[in-house]
């Protein structure tokens, strides 16, 4: 690829060339150590009849420390036979749905014993086929890991009945306004991935996707504030929701249905498979009733050049409802003990509408104070969107022999269609004449494709080299048809001047390496690099001329970690990350539904640049109280935000819009944000059990424009108090305060939300029935916006409806849980499998 001769990058590459090679010969220079290969065979028969037993899965665990080593079925005689086994002491686990499991300890391979029989194992059956087994052990909350943060949703009950963003409100440094909008660390540029996968559909509203996703469908989600090498360099932090599935043998499923003043939705699993072939299924669905929102507006301009100011007024509301569904199926086929594939289906669809009357009066008054104009209108306005993108995955892991030595092959594609209108209609009063009128279509598709190969290889003892390339392929294709209204014979004729049409490519290139190692024998490190190369293509048919530059991004980062003792942890990490401005940020396309708040796109933004380190320190105390205390850093380069500008009069076209603010994406210069997040969980007694989270930044943002330099400190406070009255009777209440937080231009309210919900377990625990309620003592939520700049000011209220109880009924059917026996390494290679607690 010509890409790859560039002069200027050719010393770096003649050095990871090198790397390799010297990688490349440390590994050949181990391999003699590994030649040894062992052997282990036997039979499984039934203890009563002595008849074989065949489809048991049969798993070598390290005695050591617990990790799956390798593992094969017996044939239809009963045999297995397991090869490549290095020297070692192990254990031997079997595993199958109608027997109980049998444990053989301390198998040793050595030179002298390489070749073991184990002879006739006699398996006991057990008494019922889908008899349920408790799990013993139980997830806390919330569990830190080496590199991420992992939220246990399925035991968040107030959440139930909600969404997707109900639960990302308690996770400790994931902060989201009133309107379902999240931030990371105070960052909104999040990387967004459904159980470890991109997906076209967050290339949308991702607040719209985040509310059609019921919580009952969310198993977990995964925080990672500081991406490793492996991961895309896209977005300041990921966020990773895995959805419900299930690996445990035979048939089983879950049903989940909500109903409330609010929300409904529901969703439905299906789970089956038979030693080495499992199938997941899933639908799931969510609406947001109709709702009003009430609003007003007060904006104060000053217009220099005609030396007059005006002030516009509106108070008006807007009738607003959502609703989506998603659905799935998921195929795993475990082809040997060492090779797997996976393929995964999708389909989501989520749409939203709008629609409201607002009273407007606009004043114009010269310097003086003396009236000049004086005008009443209404303002009729219609909006609707939806989105459909269909989502496949196809995925290959093979291990090798040496442990942690593994190649993973994975190809994604996402096509999406969307599609938005709007429509608004202004009429003067008392006249009831129709002064301007317009509407707009705007079609679209998206695709994006990517091709990844992953290899990892262990070096030597406590050391292991990640590496792998992928590609992303997108393309993009839109058009918006504008019509304004002829108020003289009352039809919509095309504009082409404000109709544009849109083509747009993004071409990702990307190569990674990362190493993990233990440094002076009790320092845990992982550090890597990611070099990504970004080659963009648009034409926009009323910007044919915009040039995007192909550029290189090198994204370093690395995490060390150390374990004080067996109750406490501490940990550093860093990483550098990109947001690079999509086809909509770029999109000079003018949307005049609102003719006094145009919007834009804007062609010559940049892409935005950050770096980022954080500072844990994670405690667990005996009876169950957990500590995790992380401190962070994180500065912007180019930073991108919105930006808005006044215009006494602003020509579009044919189109003269007057008094009017227009929006769009700009590179503000450099933000900065230091702080602090505090998340406790303190076991009142054997019954009672509190969370709380805490978390405040200082943010410093250089703007580089007229408007000046801003800084300000914003926090967020969470309680949560849970209680099990009995062993089937649940009781939890959750409180949350998010502060003012500020922008480059103003700043966004404060809020209080709190909700609470009761749960009655049913059916020996298979089901249960919650009752919810938010924000019983308060319909509506106060939201005062306020937003300045260059000549204008401007204060906005609306009054959310945010009051809602309801009702949700859950059940499992057919489930097998098993007793967690270590960490497993492949759920593939063994059963049990991992369990739902």
């Amino acid at each position: 690829m010509t890409i790859f001769l560039n002069q200027k990058f050719s010393v770096r590459k003649e050095i990871c060339l090198f790397l390799f090679l010297l990688l490349t010969i440390v590994i050949n220079a181990q391999q003699d150590e590994y030649k040894f290969n062992g052997e282990i065979s036997g039979r499984v028969i039934d203890s009563t009849s002595g008849s074989p037993v065949e489809y048991v899965i049969i798993s070598i665990v390290s005695q050591e420390n617990g990790k799956i080593i390798n593992g094969n079925t017996s044939d239809d005689k009963g045999f297995f036979h397991l090869t490549n086994v290095a020297k070692g002491t192990y254990k031997i686990i079997t595993n199958s749905i109608d027997y109980q499991t049998i444990i053989l300890n301390n198998i040793d391979v050595n030179k002298v014993n390489s070749n073991i029989n184990l002879g006739d194992m006699r398996l006991t059956s057990k008494p019922t086929l889908l008899k349920e087994v408790t799990v013993t052990a139980e997830k806390h909350y919330i569990e830190n890991k080496f590199d991420k943060m992992v939220y246990n949703a399925e035991k968040d009950i107030t959440s139930q009945g909600g969404i997707a963003t109900d639960i990302l409100k308690k996770i400790p440094q994931v902060n989201v306004d009133v309107n379902g909008n999240v931030e990371l660390q105070g960052n909104s540029n999040i990387l967004f991935l459904i159980n470890g996968k991109p997906s076209g559909i967050f290339g949308n509203n991702v607040a719209d996707v985040l509310q059609s996703i019921p919580a009952s469908q969310i198993q977990t989600i995964e925080i990672v504030t500081n991406p490793g090498a492996k991961y895309d360099a896209e977005g300041g932090g990921i966020i990773n929701i895995i959805l419900k599935k299930t690996t445990a043998q035979g048939i089983s499923g879950n049903i989940s249905l909500s109903g409330g003043s609010r929300l409904e939705n529901g969703s439905v699993n299906l789970s089956g498979r038979k030693v080495n072939f499992g199938v997941n299924a899933f639908i799931s669905g969510n609406a947001q009733l109709p709702s009003t929102t009430m609003n007003s507006l007060n904006r104060l301009s000053n217009d220099t050049i005609a030396i007059q100011t005006s002030r516009l007024l509106q108070n008006g509301s807007s009738n607003f409802k959502r609703s989506g569904y998603q659905s799935g199926i998921n195929f795993d086929w475990a082809i040997t003990p060492n090779d797997n594939i996976t393929l995964s289906l999708t389909n989501n669809f989520f749409q939203n509408s709008n629609d409201g009357l607002i009273n407007q009066q606009s004043i114009i008054q010269d310097l003086p104070g003396n009236t000049l104009s004086n005008i009443y209108t209404f303002n009729n306005t219609d909006n609707k969107f939806h989105s459909q993108s269909f989502d496949w995955n196809l995925d290959y892991k093979r291990k090798f022999k040496r442990e942690g030595q593994e190649l993973e092959i994975l190809f994604t594609s996402s096509d999406g269609n969307n599609y938005s209108f709007y429509q608004q209609v202004q009429q003067l009063v008392p006249a009831n004449l129709i002064s301007s009128g317009t509407y707009g279509n705007n079609p679209g598709f998206d695709k994006q494709v990517n091709m990844a190969i992953n290899y990892s290889q262990p070096l030597f003892k406590d050391a292991m080299v990640e590496t792998g390339v992928k590609t992303t392929l997108g393309k993009v294709s839109s058009k918006s048809e504008v019509y304004l209204l002829n108020t003289t014979n009352g039809n919509y004729n095309f504009n082409s001047s404000q109709s544009t049409a849109i083509q747009y490519n993004r071409n990702i290139y990307a190569y990674y390496l990362s190493i993990s190692y233990k440094l002076l024998g009790f320092l845990n490190v992982k550090t890597g690099c990611r070099e990504e190369y970004t080659v963009s293509k648009a034409n926009f048919s009323n910007s044919p001329d915009v040039n995007l530059m192909p550029y290189y991004s090198i994204v370093p980062s690395g995490v060390i970690s150390h374990a004080i003792d067996k109750t406490q942890t501490i940990k550093i990490s860093y990483s550098r990350r990109i947001l690079r401005p999509n086809y909509r940020d770029l999109n000079p396309f003018i949307n005049a539904s609102d003719p006094k708040n145009i919007i834009t796109g804007n062609p010559n933004l940049e892409p935005e640049t950050s770096d980022q380190i954080e500072i844990g320190y994670n405690k667990n105390f005996e009876k169950g109280t957990n500590i995790y205390l992380a401190l962070f850093y994180r500065a912007n380069q180019q930073d991108i935000q919105s930006y808005t500008m006044y215009y006494p009069t602003l020509k579009i076209g044919d189109s003269t819009y007057l008094n009017v603010l227009m929006s769009m994406r700009k590179n503000m210069g450099l933000e900065s944000n230091y702080g602090l997040n505090l998340f406790t969980s303190l076991p009142i007694s054997k019954i009672i059990n509190l969370r709380c989270n805490i978390s405040g930044f200082q943010r410093y943002i250089i703007t580089n424009l007229p408007d000046g330099n801003i800084q300000g400190f914003m926090y967020r406070i969470n309680l949560i108090g849970s209680c099990q009255l009995t062993n089937t009777l649940s009781f939890e209440l959750f409180g949350n305060f998010n502060s003012s937080k500020i922008n480059a231009q103003g700043k966004m309210p404060a809020f209080i939300v709190y909700n609470f919900a009761i749960r009655q377990q049913l059916f020996h625990k298979k089901g249960s029935i919650a009752f919810t309620a938010t924000n019983p003592f308060n319909k509506y939520l106060f939201q005062k916006t306020e937003l300045a700049g260059n000549n204008f000011s401007t204060s906005n209220t609306i009054e959310i409806p945010y009051r809602s109880f309801g009702l949700n009924f859950t059940y499992k059917f057919g489930k097998i849980e098993f007793k967690k026996q270590k960490e497993v390494e492949d759920i593939n290679l063994t059963n049990p499998p991992a369990q739902d607690n």
